[in-house]
């Protein structure tokens, strides 16, 4: 199959599609209403939203690439993140974006936590991750033995199921907008009561019919394609050179059994097959001797 078959045309794409996600909420009126929608309440960001901004800790510690950043008038800061693929570890990946933002907003020198900005970890996801049906879960950290005392650490993480049932506990438009989210069309815009949804769509239309963003995407895909060529021929290349050892393991400990069968000793053996008498001990105890 030619390899420009398997690319999805970008007016095809979907907001759980982390490129189309990541090009309409770069636009700090789109991330706006979204936010809007998701918190239910008004949030009035800076002009400035930051697209897959790299936090790093040091050199040597593992960074990592947030969809989208952006901070409101009130210094409280918005990780919005798009996450298609279920994996095992996103509870835990979030505690560890939550580190490093919280890191990245003190600068050096200052002794006062209270200046640490209020956070939201949003996370959206195609399915639920935690099985209880719900279109939204919100965490913050809460005492056991005493439920109702709040951490006010100012630290929220909130993750978002566009396939959830609990209709009556939310918001139409919180409803509304995951489905749209999942399926982003012009009939799932037009059925949305709401017109922050629309407004997003508007950005969503003007996205897909920009030939600038066309050019991004396709080589976007393009470089994609070749990492995932380079890294199949690799993983190709180590299997047949893990094959080719295994395989002269094999011969060598044939040769070590039927040199134990005539009576040879460890080192007359060692000599023989020009090897040290450690290795044929070790190839021994694959023959159970």
């Amino acid at each position: 199959m030619n390899k420009r078959q398997k690319l999805i045309p970008l007016n095809k794409l979907n907001l759980t599609d982390r490129f189309l996600f990541e090009e309409v909420m770069e636009d700090p009126l789109a991330h706006q209403e979204a936010l809007g929608i998701i918190l239910g309440r008004d949030v009035p960001l800076l002009t400035q939203n930051e697209a897959e901004k790299e936090l790093r800790i040091s050199p040597e510690a593992r960074s990592v690439r947030l969809d989208i950043f952006s901070m409101d008038e009130d210094r409280a800061v918005y990780n919005t993140e798009m996450q298609k693929q279920r994996r095992a570890d996103l509870s835990r990946r979030s505690r560890y974006y939550q580190s490093l933002v919280d890191i990245s907003l003190l600068e050096p020198g200052i002794p006062d936590y209270s200046q640490l900005n209020e956070s939201y970890l949003i996370m959206i996801t195609p399915f639920d991750l935690f099985g209880c049906g719900k279109y939204r879960y919100t965490f913050r950290a809460v005492c056991e033995e005493e439920p109702g005392c709040v951490l006010e650490d100012g630290a929220t993480r909130i993750f978002l199921n566009t396939r959830g049932t609990n209709d009556d506990e939310v918001s139409q438009e919180l409803a509304e907008f995951l489905h749209y989210v999942e399926h982003t069309t012009d009939e799932a815009a037009e059925h949305a009561g709401s017109e922050r949804i629309r407004r997003i769509h508007d950005r969503v239309r003007k996205v897909r019919n920009s030939e600038e963003v066309g050019v991004k995407y396709m080589q976007a895909w393009e470089e994609k394609y070749y990492e995932k060529e380079e890294a199949r021929k690799e993983g190709l290349q180590e299997g047949r050179a893990k094959g080719r050892a295994e395989g002269r393991k094999e011969e060598r400990i044939d040769l070590v059994k039927k040199k134990l069968e005539k009576g040879k000793s460890v080192l007359e053996i060692a000599d023989a097959l020009e090897e040290t008498e450690e290795t044929i001990r070790e190839l021994m105890k694959e023959l159970g001797v």
